[in-house]
This record gives C-alpha cells, structure tokens and sequence, in this order.
C-alpha cells in the first residue's frame, strides 16, 4: 500500500513481474498449483483451518502487541491523523477519501478494532485509523504475524503493511516497501503480497501475489497474516500457508539485497477509496472494521 508516491497504479503485479514459487516444504498439491494456476497464484483454492499458527522454535518473540488494556498503547503504535496534505501527498498518495483520526481506533476485549464510517469530518466523507510503529518497532529481517478479521465491501482497503524507517535508498519507492497483506473490499475472499521497489517514482516497480479463499470471506473469521523476511529471501503465508516467496528486486539506490536490508516499521489502517478499489457505491455499508487480535515479531540467528 503505497503512501508516499503522487500517484499510484496499485494492484496485483502483472505476470511478468511476478517471481514466486511454492517452497520444498509443501505438499504436492501446491506444487501442481504452482504450475497449473496462471498469474503465479499457488495459494488459489486454499482454505484457512480457523486455527492459530504458532512459528516453530527457531523464532524468538522480540515483540508483540496483544491489545490488552483499554487504550492503544502510545510506546509501540503512533497515530497517523489527516489525509496526507501536510506531507505533500494528499490522498496519501492514492486519491484515498478518508480522513484519519484517533476516535477510529478502539482497544477492548483482547482486540484492536479500526473502523472506517461515513461523516464529514475536515471536508472528507469519511474517517478511519491509521497506526504505525515507526521510531518505536522497526526491523531488519524476522518473521511477523498479524492475526485479524478484515472489512470488505467496494471501495474499503485494509492494509498490513512495512516502511522503511530512514529511507536510505531514497524516496519511494528505492527504499522499499513491503505490502504483508492488502485488501480490496469488492474482492472479499482474496489478499495479496507485494514488494515495491526500483526507483524514485515514476521509476518503481512492483512484484507480488495473491491468495485466494476456496470458500467464505476474510471476514468471516479471523486469519493469520504472516511474512517471514531473511537476507535475499522473503516469504509470505496465510493461516500457516506458503503461497508465494520473492528473491529477485532491486534498488537504484544500492545493491542487492538493498532495499530489503535496512529497519523497517509496521503500518496498519483500512483506507476508503483509491486507485486500487475504487469508490464505495451503494452496496458499502458503514461502518466496517478491522480487527486485530494480536501482532507478533520473531527473530532468529541466521
């Protein structure tokens, strides 16, 4: 989910870009999938088992986020508020509608609940949250899982995603960014994975994709998101589920494995509008919410 670029052609990365393999460690019928299913999509046809994934032993919890407590927690999360025009890129880069603000976000029960409505507030016809751990969570490499229960509906974007802390590489997209999990809300049963990369825009390229339920929507039931991201190497899963690994991007601001060498910080927030999904129409219904159980980040030796 790109948010510091003018404009952004968001989306699954067309074919050509788009590198993934089913990794050694899956069952044959991925494999086959792999193959058989057109747009690199080895997650297609999939169901979720509605059970916790635990990482095995060689992960150590450095960080986590169990949304306990009655507020969100100010020395691991920072709440973004506006619509982007004080950093230059109003519409946060995507012609987004919504205007972000603090009484989105509610923390209760074991949960964080960030919710998208329809009312004027700052001459935007709607509102929703936006949090991130920049400054206060950032990482270089390690395994993270978010477990959540996603909005849907056209026009609604819910977004796990990574930016990087310094920008080492130069503005976006030379420094990266890594989409964990994204949305679109008229497609309710299918997330996807993205790197962004390259150059500066207009000179970004992107790679990446997509999940697809067999049965239900990601809002029927709560789902864990994960990437797991080493040197050269990162992987993406759903509900324990390999479903595509990226080794190949590049940086016109370093060498490889640049941009995917420097700290990066977790964002969180569910968009209305953009390039990507388009407008509400009269089917959306307000209000609609993500809910997060739990973020988690693991470490490991290499």
């Amino acid at each position: 989910m790109n948010r510091v670029a003018p404009i952004y052609s968001a989306g699954p990365a067309p074919v050509p870009q788009t590198r993934c393999r089913v990794g050694t460690s899956a069952v044959a019928l991925l494999a086959l999938l792999a193959i058989l299913v057109p747009g690199c999509r080895p997650g297609s046809g999939l169901t979720d088992s509605g059970t916790e994934v635990v990482p095995d032993s060689t992960w150590t919890l450095v960080w986590s986020d169990e949304f306990e407590g009655s507020e969100l927690d100010p020395a691991k999360w920072s709440i973004q508020v506006g619509d982007g025009c004080d950093l230059g890129i109003c519409g946060w880069g995507n012609e987004e509608l919504q205007w972000y603000q603090a009484d989105n976000i509610e923390v209760s029960g074991g949960f964080l609940t960030i919710t998208a409505r329809e009312e004027w507030v700052a001459g935007h016809r709607y509102t929703s949250a936006r949090i991130r751990t920049k400054g206060k969570g950032d990482w270089t490499y390690g395994r993270i899982d978010v477990r959540a229960r996603l909005p849907i509906g056209r026009g609604l974007w819910p977004a796990i995603w990574m930016l990087p802390t310094e920008d080492r590489y130069g503005g976006w997209a030379a420094s990266g960014e890594i989409d964990i999990m994204e949305l679109v809300g008229h497609q309710p049963n299918r997330v996807h994975g993205t790197l962004h990369y390259g150059g500066p825009w207009p000179n970004n390229v992107f790679s990446g994709a997509p999940y697809t339920l067999s049965r239900g929507t990601f809002a029927d039931r709560f789902h864990t998101f994960t990437i797991e991201w080493e040197e050269g190497e990162i992987r993406w899963y759903v509900d324990g589920r390999h479903y595509q690994t990226q080794t190949e991007w590049y940086s016109t601001g370093g060498p490889f494995p640049a941009p995917f060498d420097q700290p990066f910080h977790l964002l969180l927030n569910v968009a209305v509008g953009g390039t990507w999904p388009g407008s509400p129409d009269t089917r959306t219904t307000f209000p609609q919410s993500m809910v997060v159980e739990y973020v988690r980040v693991y470490t490991r030796e290499p």
